[in-house]
């Protein structure tokens, strides 16, 4: 039976968990934060007095001393734990509750289309879109990435796949972050850009 998506019960793992991503050099990866929506994000976070780190996740080109992008095309929203992990926006330090039981986001009505997006995933091999296999949600239920139940999720996935489009003619570039596991700190690269080989 296929069903619309909806949070499961007391879980807040996609707000408190984050991956290596592309490998385990490259440190945990943040939220992807698209251009547009850094500064209101930073906007926001300043007016509820929460700390926020925005650093570059994508660019694009070579500058013009070569040890960097020409153009930043994505950045990215670091956990507020030194391991990487958990949404600044998270409040697991209230007592109040999302409509599921989970922690409640403070800014659900205006989170970053990464958010919104979840649990759809790009599938970079095809022209369908995946579902994240570690969602509760997902495990429990049999669901259908075309399913009319996850519009909302393909769209905010497809606004974020036209803003970060790479010509593969491209100098690709990613932002090592350097945040992770301590028992993971000796594989990663320096904070910083490194020039992707495609």
């Amino acid at each position: 039976m296929l069903r619309k998506f909806s949070c499961v019960s007391d879980c807040s793992d996609c707000c408190i968990y984050r991956d290596y991503y592309p490998s385990i050099e490259y440190g945990k990866i943040g939220v992807l934060i698209l251009p547009e929506e850094k500064s209101r994000i930073e906007e926001v976070a300043w007016k509820m007095g929460i700390e926020v780190k925005i650093i570059p996740r994508l660019g694009l080109g070579k500058n013009r001393k070569g040890n960097g992008p020409k153009k930043i095309i994505a950045y990215q929203m670091l956990g507020k734990n030194l391991d990487g992990n958990l949404c600044p926006f998270l409040g697991i330090e209230s007592s109040e509750r999302s409509p599921h039981g989970g922690f409640k986001c403070s800014i659900y009505k205006q989170r970053p289309f990464a958010c919104r997006a979840y649990p759809v995933i790009d599938n970079e091999n095809s022209k369908s879109v995946l579902l994240d296999n570690r969602c509760l949600f997902c495990k429990k239920s049999s669901m259908d990435a075309d399913n009319d139940g996850l519009q909302g999720e393909i769209e905010a996935l497809t606004k974020i796949k036209v803003e970060v489009h790479v010509d593969k003619k491209t100098e690709v570039w990613r932002y090592a972050t350097a945040i992770g596991d301590n028992k993971d700190k000796t594989k990663f690269l320096p904070q910083g850009w490194v020039l992707q080989i495609i």
